[in-house]
């Protein structure tokens, strides 16, 4: 049996129950899988009447937005802190397309949702627009710190796309049994990684300053 009488008996503050509610569904979604999601399970998780998420969330889809939502910017935060513990600009692109993949992983239930509720969407995730420290912000000042000024911004707009499906991509494929003699070969997955991303070649313009004349 799961703690549900330590989480009956949880204290909230109102003004938290927004957050707490969306905790409380990432647990849910992270622990038990997207199944074991609804309203009232999460009112049961939090702590509150089965009636509270609905001050906040008219329906499941809502709530599933607000998850998503906190997926993106905790995403956001593992980039950042592989950037910040990258000074070599070279290196700082795989390091953070390694911790892309490997939030992907950590966090199975959760990426997904991320992902199935921008499908519908003309445009990118609310937690990745205009955000300096969002994941796709990350991607974008990396390139533009290695190329430099006089690599053109539609250059650099185009790379952090390729860069952001290559990522991607290889989130969806690293489980690949094909893949395991790879990863044997090259110390493991987190060396697979960073031996794939590191090969992607993304961006001629930089990598051809980066090698000089000649």
């Amino acid at each position: 049996m799961r703690e549900a009488a330590t989480v009956e008996n949880r204290p909230y503050h109102h003004g938290d129950l927004r957050r707490a509610l969306v905790d409380a569904a990432r647990r849910i979604l992270e622990n038990e899988g997207p199944s074991a999601l609804s309203l009232r399970a999460v009112a049961r998780e939090a702590g509150v009447s089965p009636a509270a998420p609905y001050h906040h969330f008219k329906d499941k889809g809502e709530l599933l937005e607000a998850v998503a939502f906190v997926g993106w910017d905790a995403l956001g935060e593992a980039m950042t802190a592989a950037k910040e513990r990258t000074p070599d600009l070279g290196a700082r692109m795989t390091e953070i397309g390694v911790a892309y993949v490997q939030f992907s992983q950590a966090h199975p239930a959760l990426y997904r949702v991320m992902y199935d509720c921008s499908r519908d969407k003309d445009e990118l995730p609310e937690g990745l627009q205009d955000k300096e420290d969002s994941a796709y912000c990350q991607v974008r000042e990396t390139f533009r710190a290695f190329a430099g000024p006089e690599v053109a911004d539609v250059d650099i707009e185009l790379a952090t796309i390729a860069a952001w499906c290559a990522a991607h991509g290889l989130a969806e494929m690293n489980s690949f049994k094909q893949f395991d003699p790879l990863k044997q070969g090259l110390g493991g997955e987190e060396g697979f990684l960073r031996a794939v991303l590191s090969h992607l070649g993304m961006f001629p313009a930089a990598r051809a300053k980066a090698n000089g004349p000649g």
